[in-house]
C-alpha cells in the first residue's frame, strides 16, 4: 500500500485524539451554536472585535462591538468576573479573535473564540446586521 503525505504521519492514538478534540470545545464555538443561543437567551457576551467602520457595515445582531485594542479591565467592569465572552473578527484569515481572546484571558475572563468569525456566518446563511456601536 502506498503512503501518502495524509498517512505518512501516523493518527494519534484514540485517547490522545479524544483528549485533544474534547480540549478544542473549551477554547472555541461555532456559528451555528451561537446563533442557536442568540435566538433563545444567551449566557455569554458576543464581542465583534473588529474596528467601528467594519462593525458597522455589517455585524452579527446582538454583537457589541470592542476592537482589540480597546479591551481593557475598565470595559469589562459591567459584566461578572464569570461571564464568558466569545470574540469574532472576519473570519478564518483574521486572528483578531484570537488576539481578544488572549487579552481577556490575561485579564481574567473566561472566553471562547467563534470559529470561523463573519464569513462562518454569511457560510451559514446567517444574517447581518449595518449599524453603527452605541456608545
Amino acid at each position: 500500500m502506498t503512503t501518502t503525505a495524509v498517512t505518512a504521519v501516523p493518527a494519534a492514538p484514540s485517547d490522545l485524539a479524544r483528549a485533544h478534540f474534547a480540549a478544542e470545545f473549551t477554547f472555541e464555538t461555532d456559528c451555528w451554536d451561537v446563533h442557536d443561543a442568540l435566538s433563545k437567551q444567551p449566557d455569554f457576551v458576543l464581542l465583534d472585535v473588529r474596528s467601528p467602520t467594519l462593525f458597522a457595515r455589517g455585524h452579527v445582531a446582538g454583537a457589541l462591538n470592542l476592537p482589540v485594542g480597546k479591551i481593557i479591565r475598565s470595559k469589562l467592569e459591567d459584566w461578572p468576573l464569570d461571564t464568558v465572552f466569545v470574540t469574532y473578527c472576519a473570519g478564518p484569515h483574521c486572528n483578531g479573535a484570537a488576539k481578544a481572546a488572549l487579552r481577556l484571558a490575561e485579564l481574567g475572563r473566561p472566553v471562547k473564540i467563534m470559529a470561523g468569525g463573519i464569513t462562518g456566518w454569511i457560510d451559514e446563511g446567517f444574517t447581518l446586521v449595518s449599524g453603527e456601536a452605541a456608545g
